[in-house]
């Protein structure tokens, strides 16, 4: 361990990460897809021989352009920065691999994310003000540079599912980065592109329909009509595409990451991770009703479309991007870079050595002189940080307090060697990264682990004698 902890009491320091990034994916894909939407959408403007309708489009696109710049621009770049600062800091290992292997990938996509904050800049504000084929050639520079942005972190959060066994070959000889884009082009990134232009495409009609649903049907319906349907047809491609898509992507995953939706069948009721096959239920049900609302409401009755439906198609959209983000990072488990490393940061060919040399043998950060910790609890909690905090907290989101309430010491040293045995009868093994260390480690994580269940009894409190 050669990074501190970061621990987030009840929360747990991953949903810091998703809840960032839930919304970072909605607007960033929106900055993908409306990067096409605005050029596309100039283009049909520019075509349009009625002077009083063309006018009509490119003034709901100016009004649309300063929405999309504000908020890609700013919420999507602060949000963006704040995913790099939680996940240093909650997988400090794993974002050292990713830095480490795709430093000159990193390096291309700041040179795009430049190009695209400029470029989203500069067309908005040249409207009316420079020649209209000059400004839609910049509306294509920016939608080609926030199309470079995505294929490159496409390739960056594929290779954390399936790295790839030519990748896996060299991992650990510090010749990582000479196989470069065997990792970048692995298993799953030809899918799992494809299914982000889905979403990114339909995000575009989503956000488009809040600024449309704002037009005046009365004053403008046969202005808002074209607008809320063009935009409406901007969902099309995603729910046509998007099956075929998830099934190719899922046949490229790994059998072994496969079996957890299995497993979420089968405990189907308050089991462990069944919530991966939930979330694929909620996918799906969510999307057939982004359908339904966007078709009877949007395209059928275009002119009473107001703000408050758009919302709902947009809350809609944050459930279905939230269940996907969490399905997909599920889908890794008990990793975070498929076979290589454990979701707690532990490389997999370390696991034997660390099990003969002890877990914290190398840490800095637990309490005491020279690396050695003064009590076994300090030790414990140490290790409970180290090793269960990535993904438990004690009393919040997946509660150890809860999970072994009811259990004394002795059950609770089973359960502990159960997940350090790591056997593959084990009802954890498919999900869970097992408990490494020495017997000594064992031993102290139980000592924590069991004070937090079954604390010791209050002293009575000595009453003063006369």
């Amino acid at each position: 361990m050669n990074y501190p902890f970061w621990y987030i009491p009840h929360l747990g320091s991953g949903w810091v990460i998703g809840i960032i990034a839930i919304f970072h994916v909605m607007i960033s894909q929106f900055a993908v897809g409306g990067g096409f939407y605005l050029p596309m959408a100039e283009r049909k403007a520019m075509r349009i021989a009625d002077p009083a309708v063309r006018a009509g489009w490119l003034e709901q696109l100016i009004s649309h352009s300063k929405f999309f710049f504000i908020l890609t621009g700013v919420f999507g770049t602060v949000s963006g920065v704040g995913i790099w600062f939680a996940i240093g800091l909650t997988h400090p290992e794993a974002t050292s691999t990713l830095i480490h292997n795709f430093v000159f990938g990193w390096a291309m996509e700041w040179v795009f994310f430049l190009v695209e904050l400029t470029t989203a800049a500069v067309y908005y504000y040249t409207w009316n003000r420079i020649d209209e084929k000059l400004h839609l050639t910049v509306g294509w520079v920016y939608a080609g540079a926030s199309a470079a942005t995505l294929i490159i972190i496409n390739g960056i959060l594929a290779f954390m599912l399936t790295p790839g066994d030519t990748w896996l070959a060299v991992a650990g000889t510090g010749h990582e980065a000479s196989k470069f884009w065997n990792a970048f082009f692995n298993p799953t990134y030809w899918p799992s592109l494809l299914l982000r232009v889905c979403v990114c495409t339909s995000l575009a009609g989503v956000w488009a329909l809040i600024t449309s649903s704002r037009m005046d049907g009365d004053k403008q319906p046969t202005l808002k009509t074209s607008m809320v349907k063009w935009s409406v047809a901007w969902l099309v491609p995603s729910f046509v595409a998007t099956p075929f898509l998830m099934v190719w992507y899922l046949f490229m995953v790994p059998a072994s990451q496969r079996a957890l939706l299995t497993l979420g069948i089968d405990t189907i009721n308050s089991g462990t991770f069944s919530t991966v096959t939930r979330m694929a239920l909620v996918i799906i049900v969510t999307s057939a009703t982004i359908v339904g609302v966007a078709y009877f409401l949007a395209y059928r009755n275009p002119t009473d479309f107001n703000l408050s439906h758009a919302m709902s198609v947009l809350l809609l959209a944050l459930i279905v991007t939230g269940a996907g983000e969490y399905s997909r990072e599920m889908l890794r488990k008990p990793y975070v870079i498929g076979r290589w490393m454990y979701s707690n940061g532990v490389r997999v060919p370390y696991v034997s050595r660390i099990n003969a040399q002890g877990y914290l043998v190398t840490s800095n950060w637990v309490w005491g002189s020279a690396g050695v910790a003064t009590t076994n609890y300090s030790r414990g909690e140490a290790i409970f940080r180290g090793e269960c905090g990535s993904c438990h907290t004690l009393d919040g989101y997946r509660p150890l307090r809860q999970l072994l309430d009811g259990r004394d010491r002795a059950n609770i040293r089973n359960f502990i060697v159960m997940l350090h045995q790591n056997k593959d009868d084990s009802p954890y093994k498919k999900f869970m990264p097992p408990m490494v260390g020495t017997e000594q480690d064992v031993n102290d994580l139980t000592d924590f682990l069991n004070a937090q269940v079954n604390p010791p009894a209050p002293k009575p409190m000595l009453t003063a004698q006369k």
